[in-house]
């Protein structure tokens, strides 16, 4: 299948050329043998085609995928996503507050103004695990607050707040929280807010999230059904035979790849892409189980302490019993005091609290 790749690209390059280019410079000589075996075979075989080219890198994403370079496209891909025709008018400036060393996490973030007026951020986030909830909830009101503010600057005293329109909130991920894996069938999770009596009113906020690694694994052995689903397969896999089958059915996505496969002819920008990458991925893996680790030590403490509050609930219905059965103090300190490898200090604590 990657034979079937380099009929479709004639400038993806054989293993050798690839080779030769690195060691014309001592530099990406010196890079490419710091690099672990696997990762210099990953290199070569996106390189060669034996494994498809991976969009999501940071430098190759952003250039096939502005909206301000190639607006059809996003157009396309926003209106793929959000199932209705939409258009971008024009490119925002995001000026949204970023905690320091956020944007390490992130693929793409843009925000994009709609023909309907609407809002949309748009995020690509290589691993969800820093992304919950509650960020969302702070970049919808960010989003929100901006729009109130610039409306109300052009339109003074004709301001309505009916003037004010949706404003959504989309984030694909490349790797998920593990909340999404509770849903191993579902890739597509739209929230909006909702009364619990049926009434109706427009509250504006609107969320939409997609895990792409769920969606690859979802889809295996399964054919691509609808402009959402080919997008998303553009974005989610590396399989050459899932590459090809995507264009034979979707044309108008060979140009993207064709650009990618360009950007790669520069071997010097791709090898800094791939650094990169390899980059984030240790230094978010060891964040991710520092992380994880802390989540462990959380969830034990609490347990520790829900089972020292029924130990202080038995002990002190011990004591209860004991005393009732005219059990010297005396001794109700060293049945208990054995029992539960308590000491004397700490069993007279308890008899003085009863």
């Amino acid at each position: 299948m990657g034979a079937k790749l380099k009929q479709l690209f004639p400038m993806i390059r054989e293993r050798e050329e690839v080779l030769a280019e690195i060691a014309k410079s001592r530099t990406l000589q010196a890079e490419f043998d710091g690099w672990q075996m696997v990762h210099q075979e990953e290199f070569l075989k996106i390189c060669t085609g034996v494994k498809g080219l991976k969009l999501l890198y940071d430098g190759i994403f952003k250039e096939i995928m502005n909206p301000e370079y190639a607006p059809e496209r996003f157009n396309d891909f926003l209106s793929g996503l959000l199932g209705q025709r939409v258009k971008v008018v024009k490119v925002l400036p995001n000026d949204s507050v970023r905690i320091a060393d956020e944007s390490s996490l992130l693929i793409m973030d843009i925000v994009v103004e709609l023909e309907d007026g609407s809002i949309a951020n748009v995020e690509m986030q290589k691993i969800g695990y820093l992304f919950p909830g509650q960020r969302c909830a702070c970049y919808s009101a960010d989003l929100l607050l901006r729009q109130y503010k610039r409306i109300r600057s052009e339109r003074k005293k004709q301001f309505s707040y009916r003037d004010i329109k949706n404003v959504y909130t989309i984030v694909l991920f490349e790797k998920s929280p593990k909340e999404f894996h509770r849903y191993p069938q579902k890739y597509y999770h739209f929230f909006e807010q909702k009364s619990d009596t049926g009434l109706k009113m427009e509250l504006l906020q609107k969320y939409l999230l997609i895990p792409l690694d769920i969606y690859a694994k979802s889809q295996q052995n399964k054919n691509i059904d609808g402009k959402r689903e080919a997008w998303l397969t553009l974005l989610s896999s590396d399989d050459p035979e899932m590459i090809v089958k995507l264009i034979e059915k979707y044309p108008e996505f060979r140009a993207i790849y064709e650009e990618g496969y360009e950007i790669c002819l520069n071997t010097e920008r791709v090898m800094e892409m791939f650094s990169k990458e390899l980059y984030e991925l240790d230094k978010n893996t060891v964040q991710y189980m520092i992380d994880e680790m802390q989540d462990t030590i959380d969830a034990q403490r609490q347990e520790i302490e829900e089972l020292q509050i029924k130990q202080e609930k038995i002990i002190y219905s011990t004591i209860h019993i004991l005393r009732d059965l005219n059990i010297p103090e005396q001794e109700i300190v060293r049945r208990i005091g054995d029992q539960y490898q308590i000491s004397e200090e700490q069993m007279q604590k308890y008899l003085a609290s009863q």
